[in-house]
């Protein structure tokens, strides 16, 4: 594995156990507020806490090219036009899922919500068909291993979709979409920057939603500040930027895969954090999924030119 597939995998890795953690904090902030308030303010406080990393990086990113020559990584662009076109497609993509996923959890267990959402592994070598960007053989095996072992991690029942697993199927498909727009417009601008746009988009339109169907109160709002943080600062403004970063370069199908380990580190969360068993059946899921992302990284096709 080259340097920069190192650097790629350890930022999607990081990305999966900051979301995976993130199940905890969506579940206790639901506790005080509504779905709609939850992700309008978590997403602005995403977006808000960039800004000052963005300002940051625009002035010191002219000295580091100058000083690295350029020969480290190619240039970013940052076109205004495919910054603005990016964030806002990406934000709405993130809008749409994370709504879809807020309010469907409410009507299915959190096992098959985790379950449905990591099926975007599988819908996203699909798409990448339409694109012309074909997954070889190992790819598909490792999607295969790693829905196995989805399986086996998160579903303890009988298989049925109701009005909640719709939900989060339709998630599961603009989460695959996010990550496509994402693998698009990540070659072309700045991560932090398209991040910081994608937030403060997303967190408009769940505003929206927040004050014609909910009744946000600042007190509310306030006794939910520790999951709030959490989902803001770290799943979002942290998370989601790795994810940015971390996907220049590399295959989105990988990408997918390394992110669906959200799922895994949720069932470890809550065994470390809230004290909860897990089954043979768990852990072999957990190894199966870790399996199927050592498989896709070794030897990864180069991305076509």
């Amino acid at each position: 594995m080259s340097a920069k597939h190192s650097k790629n995998f350890i930022l999607l890795f990081i990305t999966a156990i900051i979301w995976g953690v993130a199940f905890v904090a969506q579940s206790a902030g639901m506790d005080y507020v509504g779905p709609y308030t939850f992700n309008a303010v978590r997403c602005l406080l995403g977006g808000i806490v960039l800004i000052p990393c963005v300002i940051f990086l625009n002035r010191s990113g002219k000295k580091n090219v100058e000083k690295s020559g350029g020969t480290e990584e190619k240039k970013v662009l940052d076109r205004p036009g495919d910054l603005l076109i990016g964030g806002l497609l990406c934000g709405f993509m993130m809008f749409v899922s994370t709504t879809l996923q807020q309010v469907g959890i409410a009507y299915t267990t959190v096992a098959k919500a985790g379950f449905i959402t990591a099926l975007y592994i599988i819908i996203v070598p699909i798409l990448g068909i339409f694109l012309k960007r074909k997954a070889g053989m190992k790819i598909w095996i490792s999607v295969a291993i790693a829905l196995i072992g989805l399986y086996l991690l998160c579903m303890k029942g009988s298989f049925s979709l109701s009005k909640g697993d719709f939900l989060i199927l339709t998630c599961s498909i603009c989460f695959a979409i996010h990550i496509m727009v994402v693998d698009h417009f990540t070659e072309k601008v700045s991560g932090t920057k398209l991040s910081c746009i994608q937030f403060l988009f997303a967190g408009v339109l769940s505003s929206v939603l927040m004050f014609a169907f909910e009744e946000p109160h600042w007190a509310d709002i306030f006794a939910a500040w520790l999951p709030i943080c959490y989902a803001g600062i770290l799943s979002c403004g942290v998370a989601y930027t790795f994810q940015i970063i971390g996907q220049r370069g590399t295959d989105p199908t990988i990408a997918s895969l390394i992110l669906s380990l959200e799922s895994v580190v949720s069932v470890l969360a809550g065994w470390i954090i809230l004290g909860q068993t897990l089954t043979g059946r768990e852990i072999l899921g957990c190894v199966l999924m870790f399996g199927a992302i050592i498989l896709a990284q070794i030897n990864p096709k180069k991305k076509s030119q």
